[in-house]
């Protein structure tokens, strides 16, 4: 069997109809002349259809041919290059990333689309998605020359594109790294040298051109990532018309053997082996303090590629438990411990079956809430006609990213151990599908920031951001909601959950902070908890906003099973998950630094 796509987008329709604003997004004048609220359910059906019957099929060659380097250039399989044309000329791939083309769909709907194709095949849609990730960064930045002459191409799919951070001796810790940049007689051309590694969509045949965007030093910059800035180095030199010249000096040294996503180049590339590596500086040349523009000018595509690699984690989790949901309807094993002479029945009657499948559903509707809450705050940001409304955004978005990052590809990873669990033996084979997800989505809890990494960042910055204002002026929200509706006469003791998890938190703050100047080892010691509560609190808060629209919809009179399973599973998510921030307060409160003390030897 290898891979089995299920996938539905009711959530989707739920979400941008019915709880989010998505009359307000699609009402704004970017929006206004192209689509209304009546062109949702289209596009999420043709989408869904496109990833379903295009993209699916080619997720078995993905992991079982995988891509292969062959004499310096790698190839991925056949099918790759068939679902690729399709989507990119079908309006579904990287001119979405385009901010002024026609047609470009808002983030809150592309994002469902992007959901898609990440279940259909995660090995494959980085391919799509890169380039005009790096376009985009390109057109931020870069002159009217640079733009005209690399994004046009990249946004129709023409060309692919990479980000270059990381390298073997600098991954994480981004001002380490060595890679550097020589001036020429062209004040803008570099010579650029170095081996960046873990490159994803690094080198593959689905393109013509491949546009790297490398992050080096220019010689005698500030040490660190100051002194960082970025450069366009293309795979073949463009020259000044747009035609393609010889090759540059880019060489794919390898390409990674690893457990998931197989269809996925991930390279270790060579900048300047022959010495003849040319890269394009983006923007300014450092200034006389040795200050570069890199790292800003980076972190233009990174905070919404946190928010993507999220959301890949999720879907490549609903991918799972839609499966283990269908294999545990058509199971037949065991009898009914209340009812023992009843006969055989299907798995998902019994108890700890539903309370896996419960765990999943629950979990990852509460993911995708905070995910696409992100999607509408970009759109306000790029969009957005009311100033207020726009830094609001800005503010709420910048909270939320470790949040969707972390939380998301952490929880994903367990989610689908709760699939594999229902499938018992068979979840553990090959033949069945959950076991792939779980090889596919462990990686995105290491890729864009480790989630160590998103935790300090929710911490040491989120928190300060302001003097602290952004982050309570988003606090205040969730405890003004739960406020609200603490006397609801269906969730009055969902609310008092809630209430009592935002009191701890807000205890918690005062203890964190203390520990900044008592002994910050604690802060790092305790920090990926604190984004995990932080998080659980986000998403219980969400969820009741949701089952209150369900609600009301079931006291109409409505039938429509999903609102009972969104009451369902917001109640579940609250009783279950939410009093974990309370649990988890204490310990941190507690203070344990037995991880501090023990001895290595003793490990």
């Amino acid at each position: 069997m290898g891979s089995k796509y299920i996938y539905d987008n009711r959530d989707h329709k739920f979400i941008i109809k019915e709880w989010l604003d998505g009359e307000k997004i699609l009402g704004l004048k970017r929006f206004r002349d192209a689509f209304s609220l009546d062109d949702v359910d289209g596009i999420l059906d043709q989408s869904l259809k496109v990833c379903r019957e295009v993209v699916a099929p080619t997720n078995d060659d993905g992991d079982q041919m995988g891509a292969v380097l062959r004499d310096g250039q790698v190839s991925v399989p056949p099918s790759f290059h068939k679902a690729f044309r399709y989507v990119e000329e079908n309006g579904w791939g990287s001119s979405n990333k385009d901010v002024d083309a026609e047609g470009t769909l808002p983030s809150m709907l592309y994002g469902a689309v992007h959901e898609f194709m990440i279940g259909a095949n995660p090995a494959f849609t980085p391919y799509v998605g890169l380039a005009g990730g790096i376009a985009s960064v390109i057109k931020a930045f870069g002159s009217p020359e640079q733009i005209k002459l690399y994004t046009q191409k990249m946004f129709a799919g023409e060309w692919g594109g990479t980000m270059c951070l990381t390298e073997p001796g600098g991954g994480s810790d981004v001002g380490d790294m060595l890679s550097k940049a020589y001036p020429t007689d062209d004040p803008l051309i570099y010579k650029v040298k170095g081996t960046k590694c873990f490159i994803t969509g690094g080198d593959h045949d689905l393109t013509e051109n491949i546009i790297h965007l490398v992050l080096a030093r220019v010689d005698g910059a500030a040490p660190g990532t100051r002194g960082l800035s970025l450069f366009i180095v293309p795979k073949y030199w463009v020259n000044p018309d747009g035609s393609l010249g010889e090759r540059n000096d880019v060489s794919t040294v390898s390409i990674e053997h690893k457990m998931g996503l197989k269809g996925s180049s991930t390279a270790v590339l060579g900048f300047g082996e022959e010495e003849q590596c040319r890269g394009v500086l983006l923007g300014s040349p450092p200034d006389e303090r040795g200050v570069g523009q890199g790292m800003a000018q980076m972190f233009k595509m990174i905070n919404g590629a946190r928010v993507d690699t999220g959301h890949s984690a999720l879907a490549v989790a609903t991918v799972a438990y839609n499966n283990s949901v269908q294999y545990a309807k058509e199971r037949i094993q065991g009898r009914s411990i209340a009812d023992p002479k009843a006969g055989r029945k299907p798995i998902i009657q019994h108890e700890d079956v539903r309370r896996m499948l419960l765990t999943q559903k629950s979990t990852l509707e509460g993911m995708r809430a905070m995910v696409f809450k992100a999607y509408y705050y970009f759109d306000m940001i790029a969009f957005g006609e009311d100033s207020a409304e726009v830094n609001d955004a800005k503010g709420k978005l910048e909270v939320i990213t470790p949040l969707i990052k972390a939380y998301c590809s952490d929880q994903a990873w367990l989610m689908i151990t709760e699939a594999i669990q229902v499938y018992g033996g068979y979840g553990y084979t090959e033949e069945y599908p959950v076991a792939r997800q779980a090889r596919d989505c462990k990686i995105y809890s290491i890729w864009e920031g480790t989630n160590f990494i998103q935790s300090l960042d929710l911490v040491g910055r989120k928190w300060r951001l302001d003097n602290g204002k952004v982050f309570r002026d988003w606090l205040t929200e969730l405890g003004t909601f739960i406020q609200k509706n603490r006397e609801n006469q269906h969730f009055a003791s969902e609310f008092a959950i809630l209430g009592k998890a935002l009191h701890a938190y807000e205890g918690l703050l005062g203890t964190v902070m203390a520990y900044f100047t008592q002994d910050i080892r604690k802060i790092a010691l305790f920090s990926t908890r604190i984004l995990r509560l932080t998080a659980e609190l986000y998403a219980g808060c969400l969820l009741m906003q949701q089952a209150l629209i369900a609600q009301a919809k079931l006291d109409e009179g409505n039938a429509d099973p999903y609102y009972a399973g969104k009451v369902a599973g917001s109640r579940f998510y609250i009783h279950n998950s939410v009093p974990d921030v309370i649990t988890a307060v204490k310990v941190i409160d507690d203070g344990d630094t037995s991880a501090l003390e023990i001895p290595e030897e003793a490990f």
